[in-house]
């Protein structure tokens, strides 16, 4: 069935215009300032701005195995609801999919269940062990383009470049989780810094970070796979980016929003403890700047929800992650177009939107254009509302944002055409 937004500002180049969109559910038929076809439904879209759905290339759904902490329903549902129409599952599951079997199994869930485009990774090594490269060619004939060890570092160089010549034959896209576990001591939680010993909390350094992506870096440049680093946080990391970015490496990299917006003497308790942690003033800054020129190429989660009891412990011991699906776009808004006014609207859904999409092959998604998939937001801007957990599709309530104003907010998703999930009135 052909729907129509009428009423309503449309983002499709630098600033939002007066336009309206025709789509249905094979995607998007027309985008123009006037469209005459009134055999479709109509969406009045007063007060909103139209923008392509955002896309999320780092998402814990935690099923199958972990589904006390979250599902790939409600996770999906809270990827709506922030705005996000196209998610990446991490792979760190039970059973892990790292080979045919189990990944058919896993997208027969994902089929079943999602609400939202869900994309999942297959693990680079088997049981995300480090030791022996997975069935990357099995899961590639099932259309598995994307391969990551999420949660762990490959500590083996031999492993590591096996794995990086298979990623590489068989032209998919690696992403990696870089920690050398020889620089973090049992029970670090936090930033390496004056304030954790203040705390008496064990740091971790951004040595725990760049050294092993330094190290991923090299091989990258001798196998000459397309490469993507997760989740950056330190100077030390960016560094050594955009010396490979300056010789032509096939390499990305993406930032979170919470590394963007704080840093380590923000850190309250487990609801601050992420990994890698937020780092210092001086980290944050860089990352900004890194994002705006290139060096870090966009934004993604790393949505990682966990059970009150996971977060209920001593700083040493309480689960690493925070959610951030429902959050990320509206406190990015808020803080740097809305306050700031540091960066434009259409930047920050490059970021979100555009750039994950090109990077990840997704070839139809993230613009506004006759041809691209009817996968579409509607958002408020400018109101003011305070984020509230309670109100979170997700079924963990683990943020350190909860009570924050923000001025955007998501009134409605569409995804492949049909509406997924709209603000009550």
């Amino acid at each position: 069935m052909k729907r129509r937004i009428i009423n309503a500002k449309v983002l499709c180049n630098e600033q939002p215009e007066d336009l309206e969109v025709l789509f249905d559910e094979n995607g998007i038929i027309e985008v123009s300032p006037l469209i005459e076809d009134d055999d479709c439904e109509i969406i009045d879209g007063a007060g909103c701005v139209v923008l392509p759905g955002l896309i999320d290339v780092h998402v814990h759904l935690r099923e199958p195995g972990f589904e006390h902490k979250e599902t790939i329903a409600t996770g999906s549902m809270a990827a709506a609801h922030g705005g996000f129409t196209t998610i990446f599952a991490m792979p760190n599951l039970n059973p892990y999919p790292d080979c045919a079997e189990t990944m058919k199994e896993y997208l027969e869930l994902i089929a079943r269940d999602e609400n939202v485009n869900v994309y999942p990774y297959g693990t680079i090594t088997k049981g995300e062990k480090g030791e022996e490269v997975s069935a990357m060619q099995e899961m590639e004939e099932l259309g598995i383009c994307w391969f990551s060890d999420d949660g762990v570092g490959v500590a083996s160089d031999e492993v590591m470049r096996a794995a990086q010549q298979e990623v590489r034959r068989l032209g998919c896209l690696m992403a990696c989780h870089t920690e050398d576990m020889n620089y973090r001591r049992p029970g670090a939680c936090v930033h390496e810094s004056a304030y954790a010993r203040e705390n008496g909390w064990d740091g971790i350094p951004s040595e725990c970070e760049s050294a092993q992506l330094e190290r991923d870096l090299k091989l990258a440049e001798e196998t000459g796979l397309r490469y993507h680093a997760c989740h950056i946080s330190a100077i030390t990391s960016l560094n050594a980016l955009a010396a490979a970015k300056e010789k032509g490496l096939d390499v990305s990299a993406e930032v979170t929003a919470h590394h963007l917006l704080l840093e380590d003497r923000d850190v309250k308790g487990p609801n601050w403890k992420m990994n890698p942690p937020l780092r210092s003033h001086e980290d944050r800054m860089a990352l900004i700047e890194a994002l705006e020129n290139g060096t870090l190429d966009f934004i993604a989660s790393d949505h990682a929800p966990h059970t009150y009891e996971d977060k209920n412990k001593p700083m040493s011991s309480a689960a690493f992650g925070i959610i951030s699906l429902e959050t990320s776009f509206p406190l990015l808004y808020t803080e740097f177009v809305h306050k700031q006014k540091r960066w434009t609207l259409s930047q920050l859904v490059n970021w979100m939107s555009t750039k994950p999409a090109q990077r990840f092959g997704l070839k139809h998604k993230g613009r506004i254009e006759a041809g691209c998939d009817s996968d579409l937001i509607l958002v408020r801007l400018g109101e003011e509302r305070v984020i509230d957990r309670n109100t979170f599709f997700s079924k963990g309530r683990n943020t350190p944002f909860d009570g924050w104003s923000v001025n955007a907010e998501v009134a409605e998703t569409i995804v492949s055409g049909r509406t997924v999930w709209r603000k009550e009135q």
